[in-house]
C-alpha cells in the first residue's frame, strides 16, 4: 500500500478523543495500517504535536505517528512535508475524516477542493447527513461538486457492530431459514432502540434533530434494509446497496406516534417550550412480493425503562391442530440482539419431559462471548480499516440516504404526540401487539 495520510479535522472534539484516536491505536497496534502513515489532526486550536498528543492522551509507538495542523489552509503541503521527514516520497494516499458539526460539511468540502484534495482524496462524513429530504440532497449536491461518489464514504456505525453484519451471515448463510423468510410465514417485524438515559450533555443537538432523525432515519431503517432485503448477487458494496435501494423504494410509515418525557425541557441545552420527540411508536410497510401484508413495527425512545437495540421476528401461528389444539402454542420468534449482550435466539416449541402432549417455549442461544473467544471490535475500528483499504460495503450512498429520508419526511401525515414519565407500555399507543423482549433480558448479557 502507498504511504497514507489519516487527515482528522475537527481533531480537538469529543469524536476524535473518544472514538478516533483509540480506533486507530488498536488498527496500528493488529498492523492493520499500511507500514507508512500518518495521522493528521486538523482544528482551530492552536497545538503543538506534543501537546494535541497530551491533550488526546496518545502515548507509546503510535504517538509517533500523530501530528497537528492548525486550520485547513497549506494542509497538502504539511502532509507531503511529514512524509519527506519520514523518507516515505512524494507519492501518498490521503483519507479525510470530518468529525465536525453538520453546518460545515458544505464549507469544509470546498475548502478542501480548493485544496487540491478534491479528486484523489476519500471523504468520511459523520452522520447526521442532512435534517430532511430537501437539506440533504442540497448536501449532496455540494459534496459532488468537490468529491466523487466513489470517494465519499458516509458512515452509519450501526453497520459497523458485529450483531449488525450477522444478520446477513444468519440470512444467507443459513439455508434453513431462507424458504420461510417471506410473508407466507412471517406474521410481522419489530425493531427497538431503546436508552434508560435521557439526552445527558447532547441536548443541544437533540433538540434539533429529535428521535427520528437521531435514530429511526439512519439506523433503524438501515437495520430494516438488511431483514428485509433480498439475496445480493455478490458480497460487493455495490450489489448489497442495490438490493437495499429496492426495499426503500418500496417502504412507507403507515402509523407513527411520538412522545417526549417529562423533564425533558429541564435538560441542558434544550428549549424549555420544546416539542422535540424523545421517543417514537410507527408501523411501515414494504410493498414487495416477498413482504406485502407483513406490519414492520419500530419503537425508539430515551428515558426508557430499560436499555436494549434488538430485531424479533414473529411466525404465524400454527394452525389448531396437533399439539395446538386449543391455540396455547406460542408462535416461533428469531430476536436478533444488538446491544448489549450480541447474539440470536430462537424461539421454539419443545415436549415438557414427562408429561404427555406437553408442550412448552424453549431458547436455542446463539451468544458471541460465549462462542468466540475474539474480542468484539469497536465500530469505528472496523469503519476507519474499511475507509483505508476503500471498501464501501458499510458506507451509505447519497441514493439510500435521500429514499430513507423520503420515508421519514412524510411522517408529519400520520403522528400524534404525548408526554411520559417512566414506562411506556408496549404498543398501548397504536395497538401493536408486541414481542415481549424483556423474557430474553439477560440473554447474552454478561
Amino acid at each position: 500500500m502507498k504511504p497514507l495520510a489519516i487527515v482528522i479535522l475537527g481533531a480537538s472534539g469529543n469524536l476524535a478523543r473518544k472514538k478516533l484516536l483509540p480506533a486507530l491505536s488498536i488498527l496500528h497496534q493488529r498492523k492493520k495500517l499500511p507500514s507508512s502513515y500518518i495521522v493528521a489532526g486538523c482544528g482551530r486550536t492552536e497545538h503543538t504535536n506534543e501537546s494535541f498528543r497530551a491533550v488526546l492522551g496518545v502515548a507509546g509507538e503510535f504517538a509517533e505517528s500523530v501530528v497537528y495542523k492548525t486550520g485547513i489552509a497549506g494542509l497538502k503541503k504539511f502532509l507531503a512535508d511529514e512524509f519527506l521527514k519520514r523518507g516515505a516520497g512524494e507519492e501518498y494516499d490521503t483519507m479525510i475524516f470530518m468529525a465536525l458539526p453538520p453546518a460545515v460539511f458544505e464549507k469544509t468540502a470546498s475548502e478542501l477542493c480548493m485544496e487540491g484534495f478534491g479528486k484523489t482524496a476519500r471523504l468520511v462524513v459523520e452522520k447526521p447527513f442532512g435534517t430532511d429530504l430537501e437539506s440533504a440532497k442540497t448536501l449532496n449536491r455540494s459534496l459532488l461538486e468537490c468529491f466523487p461518489e466513489e470517494r465519499i464514504f458516509r458512515i452509519d456505525h450501526y453497520l459497523a457492530k458485529e450483531a449488525v453484519q450477522n444478520i446477513l451471515v444468519f440470512r444467507f448463510a443459513n439455508m434453513i431459514f431462507d424458504s420461510a423468510w417471506n410473508s407466507s410465514c412471517i406474521e410481522s417485524i419489530h425493531i427497538n432502540a431503546l436508552e434508560t438515559s435521557g439526552v445527558e450533555d447532547r441536548g443541544a443537538y437533540f433538540d434539533n434533530a429529535g428521535i427520528i432523525r437521531d435514530m429511526v432515519q439512519n439506523h433503524l431503517i438501515q437495520l430494516l434494509c438488511l431483514i428485509t432485503m433480498d439475496a445480493p448477487v455478490s458480497l460487493s458494496s455495490e450489489d448489497i446497496r442495490q438490493q437495499k435501494l429496492q426495499i426503500l423504494r418500496a417502504m412507507r410509515i403507515d402509523k407513527c406516534v411520538c412522545g417526549q418525557y417529562e423533564k425533558y425541557g429541564i435538560e441542558r441545552g434544550v428549549q424549555p417550550d420544546s416539542t422535540t420527540p424523545t421517543f417514537t411508536e410507527m408501523q411501515l410497510s414494504v410493498n414487495t412480493m416477498r413482504w406485502s401484508g407483513v406490519p414492520i413495527y419500530i419503537r425508539a425512545g430515551k428515558s426508557m425503562p430499560r436499555t436494549g437495540t434488538e430485531i424479533g421476528i414473529r411466525f404465524k401461528h400454527l394452525p389448531r391442530v396437533l399439539f395446538n389444539e386449543n391455540d396455547e402454542i406460542e408462535p416461533n420468534k428469531v430476536i436478533f440482539k444488538i446491544q448489549p449482550g450480541e447474539g440470536i435466539v430462537i424461539d421454539m416449541a419443545s415436549k415438557i419431559p414427562g408429561r404427555e402432549g406437553g408442550v412448552a417455549s424453549a431458547n436455542m442461544n446463539f451468544c458471541y462471548r460465549d462462542t468466540f473467544s475474539e474480542q468484539i471490535p469497536e465500530a469505528y475500528q472496523r469503519l476507519l480499516l474499511d475507509a483505508v483499504n476503500g471498501d464501501k460495503t458499510l458506507f451509505v450512498s447519497s441514493e439510500e440516504i435521500e429514499l430513507a429520508w423520503k420515508v421519514v419526511d412524510k411522517v408529519g401525515n400520520y403522528t400524534s404526540k404525548f408526554s411520559y414519565e417512566g414506562r411506556v407500555m408496549p404498543g398501548t399507543r397504536l395497538g401493536i401487539d408486541w414481542i415481549d423482549f424483556e423474557r430474553y433480558k439477560g440473554v447474552c448479557e454478561i
